[in-house]
């Protein structure tokens, strides 16, 4: 049975490299000269992923092309880490990062958002597992705190426009967010 979500498009990154290659303590590469990692709008395509990303049209990638977060995720573990201010999402380098459902319980379904131009559907497949460098990025111990909620990789099926603002997602998982003990 299809269920209909009232979310919010918090941020959209594009980065068409990746940053953290290396070791962590050298920390994360500059961004590419001229570009804004953090978008507006983002264009997906079916198959291939987001446009002007690093993962966009890569085969391995196919299944993992474009990554969801709830920022939800991010709070929570601020909280818990005692950090005064809030992470920034590009740091944690998800492509799109949603207010409003749990993002992790989309792994394995099918769903779709519609930021206002109409619906972009993605296969949620497996879990985005956080990496070392959440610990230099964000806050030491991020990294083992976002174990189990660090977001999904997906696929996506159709082509389309996501914006930031208010969306809509559709899925037949129950997504509803329950408090998270700190």
């Amino acid at each position: 049975m299809e269920r209909v979500y009232e979310v919010r498009i918090e941020h959209l990154v594009v980065s068409s490299r990746h940053r953290y290659e290396g070791r962590p303590a050298d920390g994360p590469l500059p961004v590419v000269a001229g570009e804004e990692e953090s978008r507006q709008r983002i264009e997906v395509r079916a198959g291939r992923g987001i446009v002007g990303d690093r993962f966009y049209g890569h085969l391995a990638h196919r299944t993992a092309a474009v990554t969801v977060m709830a920022a939800e995720s991010l709070e929570d573990v601020a909280t818990l880490l005692g950090v005064a201010h809030p992470f920034d999402p590009v740091a944690a380098r998800r492509n799109i990062v949603l207010r409003g459902v749990d993002v992790d319980a989309l792994a394995g379904q099918r769903f779709s958002l519609d930021s206002g131009d109409g619906p972009v559907v993605f296969q949620g497949h497996r879990p985005a597992n956080p990496c070392a460098w959440m610990n230099v990025v964000l806050a030491p111990g991020a990294h083992k705190a976002l174990r189990g909620r660090g977001g999904i990789r997906c696929e996506p099926l159709t082509d389309g426009v996501l914006r930031l603002g208010p969306a809509v997602l559709r899925a037949d998982a129950e997504l509803v967010r329950e408090p998270t003990l700190v």
